[in-house]
């Protein structure tokens, strides 16, 4: 089945911490949208964003709807909604105001275990990456979800 994302800045930072980026090919097509693309240009640029297959995609509105929200998630979402794409995410409000809008999200953490269930990563190489995100990373994690990420990959199961 193919499978498109639109990614939010938090995945591409948090992957990228874990030397992981490359994970994101996994999907058939991946969106990143401009402000998300300034986000990380505004920041230091992780190693491997150039190297994506990546469509950069223009989002443009005069209105804000999503006011808890900055630049990039609010695009992110936006594009997510208007091309009915899979919304990747590590912000829990951006992960909230997707699924109120009917959005299917996942983040980091997610696209491990997608991943995982299409045989881009073993068991183990998905495990120690689980725990590397959540050992090396600026991401916030906290212990019972990485344990249920874990136990998924044990069970061989994805979530997805």
């Amino acid at each position: 089945m193919p499978t498109a994302v639109v990614t939010d800045t938090g995945p591409i930072i948090h992957l990228a911490e874990a030397d992981a980026l490359s994970l994101l090919s996994v999907f058939d097509e991946i969106h990143i949208p401009d402000a998300v693309l300034g986000e990380l240009e505004a920041g230091t640029v992780p190693t491997g964003v150039d190297d994506l297959d990546a469509e950069i995609r223009e989002v443009t509105s005069t209105e804000d709807p999503y006011p808890d929200l900055d630049p990039g998630e609010t695009a992110a979402l936006r594009l997510a909604e208007r091309t009915e794409t899979i919304l990747l995410t590590d912000d829990l409000d951006a992960r909230t105001v997707a699924a109120d809008r009917g959005v299917e999200v996942h983040g980091s953490i997610g696209v491990v275990l997608y991943a995982y269930s299409n045989d881009r990563l073993d068991s183990d190489d998905a495990k120690t990456l689980l725990q590397a995100l959540h050992r090396d990373t600026t991401l916030y994690l906290a212990k019972p979800l990485l344990n249920h990420a874990i136990r998924l990959v044990e069970q061989d199961e994805s979530g997805w």
